[in-house]
């Protein structure tokens, strides 16, 4: 085995990098050398392990980005993200990086290049993307917890996929310096946990102090209800009783009267501007090789119509009030995290790009809403996991960990 100690240049923290453990059966981690952190102090995380996406920085080790020809034009980390400084000041163990989605730019969870980790809790299944090798680390049980990115649901989605918690804080409540970035105004750096006490504990580490009180109402977003199979939105209905019960009657709401189509459109075509604005200078400079799907995307983005991005970013200007409105009082809302288990690893390419919009269509409302949102792993759906949200209104990211804590508990999960 190899392994190497020394001294980081500007943080005089200890670090080490070892061949790939025998530990990863799923195949999460990033192949070849193992990134280690030991803590750097001691804190609410006292005793626990994570892992990170590979596009967060770590001092003295590359960042692939999930592609090779990234990690061939681009520097070793010069220093370390601040959001993993806090989980290592707060008493965490680093035990590596986690594979990716090429640039971010998939839900599914697939790369080519590195290999797509193994869904632990459905092998036959897609683990989900882009935070694939995070959710799939955590669903295995090889860290306690691990850090994702999300912009149009690559926290939410795998962790719906691997039947683990995860959370999409509200935009701009964690720094995602030393990140890499795609579309920076839906961007934010989430996380998944095997506990919900686990999910809350990183929280204390990594959001800002609490603003507004507890929540409630609970609202049952109608179109996020609908779009769902009628399978998934079944088995939602043993975790909506027991949030009933600890959180009051839910009352029906719309929260997309336009419907689910149109906010993904919007979505599609503001992420499809700012990914271009993010990183078509490289891709024009590089002509990077892709895996399948990823060319196609960036060459739609490319040519993404000014005015169609344009629409999309006045549409969210009036959503964003519309969410303000109503969550203003506490409310939060409640809703399948995905309206289907994951797609099977034979799917097709028009299966899942059916998938994908159904899909995308729901988590672009906290994603135009500036929304914070928790998945829980409350049910399963032909075998395989299916998530529940809970949603509040931007910087109630505190309260929903507590709610989703408390739901957790009155439904016996961990």
């Amino acid at each position: 085995m190899l392994a190497w100690r020394g001294q980081g240049p500007s943080m005089g923290c200890r670090f080490e990098v070892r061949s790939m453990l025998s530990d990863d059966v799923v195949k999460a981690f990033m192949p070849g050398a193992r990134v280690l952190r030991a803590p750097t102090a001691s804190g609410v995380l006292d005793g626990l392990t994570f892992a990170v996406k590979d596009l967060f920085d770590v001092e003295g080790a590359p960042t692939t980005y999930g592609n090779p020809d990234w990690a061939r034009t681009h520097p070793v980390a010069a220093a370390t993200a601040p959001p993993i400084m806090d989980l290592l000041e707060a008493g965490a163990e680093l035990l590596g990086k986690t594979k990716t989605v090429e640039l971010a730019y998939g839900l599914t969870g697939e790369n080519v290049w590195y290999e797509t980790p193994i869904n632990p809790a459905a092998p036959d299944r897609f683990p989900g993307g882009s935070s694939c090798g995070s959710a799939a680390a955590v669903g295995a049980g090889l860290v306690d917890f691990a850090l994702g990115s999300d912009t149009g649901g690559s926290v939410r989605i795998p962790a719906s996929y691997c039947g683990v918690f995860g959370i999409r804080p509200s935009w701009g409540a964690v720094s995602l310096a030393g990140a890499c970035g795609l579309g920076p105004s839906f961007d934010t750096c989430g996380w998944f946990a095997r506990s919900a006490d686990v999910l809350e504990k990183v929280g204390q580490a990594l959001l800002p102090a609490e603003s507004g009180q507890g929540l409630g109402p609970v609202l049952k977003a109608e179109e996020a209800w609908i779009n769902a199979m009628p399978a998934v939105a079944a088995a939602m209905v043993p975790a909506m009783a027991a949030l009933e019960r600890i959180a009051g009657a839910a009352m029906r709401v719309e929260v997309a009267p336009e419907g689910l189509p149109v906010l993904y459109e919007h979505f599609r075509c503001m992420q499809a501007q700012e990914a271009w604005a993010t990183l078509g200078s490289w891709v024009a400079a590089t002509s990077p090789r892709f895996g399948p799907g990823v060319s196609e995307r960036f060459a739609a983005a490319r040519g993404m119509e000014p005015a169609k991005a344009a629409a999309g970013r006045a549409f969210r200007r009036q959503f964003r009030l519309r969410m303000a409105t109503l969550l203003a009082g506490g409310g939060v809302m409640a809703y399948p995290t995905s309206p289907a288990p994951a797609p099977r690893l034979t799917a097709g390419q028009e299966e899942q790009n059916a998938v994908r919009e159904a899909t995308m269509g729901v988590t672009a409302i906290a994603g135009l809403g500036a929304l914070c949102e928790v998945s829980l792993p409350v049910a399963r759906v032909e075998g395989a996991p299916v998530g529940l949200s809970l949603v509040a209104a931007p910087g109630r990211d505190r309260a929903l960990l507590r709610l989703a804590s408390r739901l957790a508990q009155e439904l016996g999960l961990p």
